[in-house]
């Protein structure tokens, strides 16, 4: 046997000794732990104790076996023969990553290794088994003189009420008919059990049995109404069409109550109206292709009994402004064929998952091809389509419409402004290009220069300058300044004039100058005479003076810097030369960078300004003309606390004013999430107020109607002796000012 093969025997063997040692200390004390569990909280509790013990002996298990690793192998066979000269770990080394010391050491202990035969398994822990077993002796005792748990009761079994329970009538046979409604082709079904879900409208019918027998049995609803079983031989039959969700109760004459007197809940299921998905078109407006000549509509309805129809509204609208002509007309749709690769249901409303007996959702697929030239479509009209689908719910069925969905063929461009070209700039509305967007597009202008003529080249580089010209004036509204001033910008420019060649700052002032004056208007609809007419004409406006407090002063240079630079690019964009402006736009982009990393911003303080108190009043005890304080705040009004009240009272364990509690449920049943289960749990408080979790379960379903408390103003804190005496002096010196 090689030296690994006696290595991983001794690993084994240690193992399975540090399981069993591991097993034997933790068994006995989980069992007892298991058998205390089922004397105390019963078989349940039990159980899960037994599952819990199970994982932490696995665990445990786990870990123990685990712990024997090739470190714990050395210490052992060093501790336990001398002849391994505490160098055990170098037999666990491979020979390539030791020294040649290290693997004449290794070879030595090697054949040493190979007549050893002491036994490495850990030794039994007698002391470790006798300290579980007498941890396992007190549990166990600890279990028998813990008194046994009665399974099977309740709570209920510990009030008054268990003893008039034990002779009370009994229900022999219990049998509950639903017919479902003729349109919903649900089958009829019979049910043992006296609560149900059925669709609004079924037909319900009794058929009970009872020990003793009664001499009369009546149904007894939450709304007062009154269903009166007939005899049968010894069965009692009723019936009812359930319309609306109800509860009930059976009442019987001549013998005990029921031994289960609570209430039973009936749920009436409405019958939910279509769902419809549109498929065809995908968006609410289409505009016509060219050579269009159809328009392919596709719908799927999808309802949880049928759709009963479908129909389709077609609306043409002509014309413009207010002479506008609709022409209106209704196509009925067929059922289309629905391909198998398609889906044949729609996933379920949760509405629709609630339900007993029926089938899934009937889904129906409709497609319509609209003929666009039989319609009369023409240019600039619209063709609106609406579906409307009907389920099969009589007396009146339910209908389901789509949204709006049109089909546009947009007219041409207007040629309204042909020859103002040169005057009209069409740009689009609330957009701004940006500094870097300007320099992309003026090198994307120079590199599509040799594919231009010089038209479309002036009128390209033209709308650039026009660009760069609402940018500066964005920027400029920061500055204070009006809306078109630019000598001062000029002055200040680091690179207004310079490199020969390029035009000076008086040319480009004149240039600008007469740019400026070509978008001026030329005449003014002024009156004379009129005072802000003439402002406005020869005044000198300027823009928002708060805006020129935004920065800093450095920030405001800076950006000042950016505006000269955009100016000379709006310059030269619009005379045409776009790569003599290409440089004073890389030059803004870096100042508008400066002032964009700018963290020093200031702005106009605004706040509360009081009053200048009165100096001569201070400490002067005068408290005239005050007000009292106490005034100032409005009163709430509480509104109905009924339930509160129930909810506190049941906290509280005090006896509950019932009727006006359930007085307050059914004026509010129509707003209340649940209004049947708080009124069964209700009706099972009132009629045994000694189970605790009764009116536990009916707290849990009050909590959430409880009103929402208004809010409340902090009190005035509680003065010390200093403060308390200062306030008796002010108050006995008012009570004398008052005396004389």
């Amino acid at each position: 046997m090689s030296v690994e093969e006696r290595i991983e025997a001794i690993r084994h063997a240690a193992s399975r000794r540090r399981l069993a040692i591991a097993l034997g200390c933790a068994a006995a004390p989980v069992a007892a732990l298991i058998v205390l569990a089922a004397r105390t909280a019963g078989t349940g509790f039990a159980s899960a104790a037994a599952l819990a013990g199970a994982v932490a002996l696995v665990a445990l298990a786990r870990r123990a076996s685990r712990s024997i690793d090739d470190t714990w192998i050395a210490r052992r066979l060093d501790s336990a023969s001398p002849v391994m000269e505490d160098s055990a770990a170098l037999l666990f080394d491979r020979e390539a990553a030791l020294s040649n010391l290290q693997r004449l050491q290794q070879a030595r202990l090697r054949t040493r290794f190979a007549g050893f035969t002491a036994d490495l398994r850990p030794a039994w822990p007698a002391r470790a088994f006798a300290a579980s077993a007498l941890l396992a002796l007190v549990i166990l005792a600890l279990a028998v003189a813990w008194p046994a748990r009665e399974h099977g009761t309740s709570a209920a079994s510990d009030s008054p009420r268990a003893s008039e329970r034990k002779n009370a009538t009994a229900i022999a046979h219990a049998e509950l008919a639903i017919e479902a409604p003729a349109y919903t082709r649900v089958p009829a079904r019979s049910e043992a059990a006296l609560e149900t879900k059925a669709p609004e409208g079924a037909h319900l019918r009794w058929r009970l049995r009872f020990d003793p027998l009664p001499q009369a049995v009546t149904l007894q609803f939450h709304d007062g109404s009154r269903v009166a079983l007939v005899s049968d031989g010894a069965d009692w039959i009723g019936e009812r069409v359930l319309t609306t969700s109800s509860l009930y109760r059976i009442a019987l004459d001549g013998v005990p109550a029921l031994a289960d007197d609570r209430l039973y809940r009936l749920d009436a299921i409405a019958d939910q109206p279509p769902e419809i998905r549109v498929i065809q078109p995908a968006k609410t407006l289409t505009l016509l292709e060219a050579q269009q000549k159809t328009w392919d509509l596709a719908f799927e309805a999808s309802d949880d009994y049928a759709i009963a129809r479908a129909d389709l509204s077609i609306t043409l609208a002509q014309g413009t402004g207010e002479n506008i002509a609709f022409k209106e007309k209704t196509v009925a749709l067929t059922p289309a064929l629905t391909p198998p690769s398609a889906p044949q249901t729609v996933p379920p409303s949760p509405a629709m998952r609630e339900r007993d007996g029926r089938e899934p959702p009937v889904t129906v697929r409709y497609s319509y091809r609209l003929d666009l030239a039989a319609l009369g479509l023409s240019m600039g009209d619209d063709v609106i389509v609406r579906i409307a689908v009907g389920d099969n719910r009589e007396p009146t069925p339910n209908t389901t419409r789509s949204a709006s969905f049109i089909l546009r063929w947009p007219v041409d461009a207007s040629s309204e402004s042909a020859g103002l070209e040169g005057i009209v700039q069409k740009t689009m509305p609330a957009y701004f290009r940006s500094q870097r967007q300007i320099i992309i597009d003026s090198e994307a202008l120079l590199a599509d220069k040799p594919s231009l003529d010089d038209t479309k080249f002036l009128a390209r580089s033209d709308a650039l300058g026009v660009d760069q010209k609402i940018l500066r004036l964005r920027y400029g509204q920061f500055l204070g300044e009006e809306s078109e001033t630019h000598a001062e910008q000029m002055q200040e420019s680091p690179h207004a004039a310079h490199d020969a060649g390029r035009p000076t700052q008086a040319d480009a002032l004149a240039a600008a100058h007469e740019a400026q004056e070509r978008e001026l208007p030329t005449s003014t609809s002024t009156k004379f005479g009129e005072e802000g007419n003439t402002l406005a004409e020869y005044g000198h406006v300027h823009d928002i003076a708060e805006a020129a407090t935004l920065l800093d002063p450095d920030t405001k240079a800076t950006l000042k810097s950016a505006l000269a630079e955009m100016w000379q690019a709006e310059l030269h964009l619009r005379q045409g030369r776009p790569d003599e402006a290409l440089p004073y736009e890389h030059r803004a982009l870096e100042f508008i960078k400066q002032v964009q990393q700018s963290t020093r911003i200031y702005l106009a303080r605004v706040g509360l300004e009081l009053p200048a108190p009165d100096e001569t009043r201070r400490l002067s005890g005068d408290r005239k003309g005050l007000i009292d304080r106490t005034g100032t705040l409005g009163t709430a009004e509480a509104g109905d606390m009924t339930i509160a009240e129930l909810w506190r009272t049941l906290a509280d364990g005090g006896t509950p004013d019932w009727n006006a509690a359930e007085t307050w449920i059914h004026a509010h049943e129509a707003t209340l999430p649940d209004a049947l289960g708080v009124l069964a749990a209700l009706d099972t408080a009132r009629r045994d107020p000694a189970c605790a979790d009764c009116r536990a379960q009916l707290g849990r379903l009050l909590w959430p109607l409880l009103p929402v408390p208004a809010a409340g103003t902090a009190p005035r804190a509680t003065p010390d002796a200093a403060g308390r005496a200062y306030l008796d002096a002010l108050r006995d010196a008012a009570a004398h000012g008052e005396a004389r």
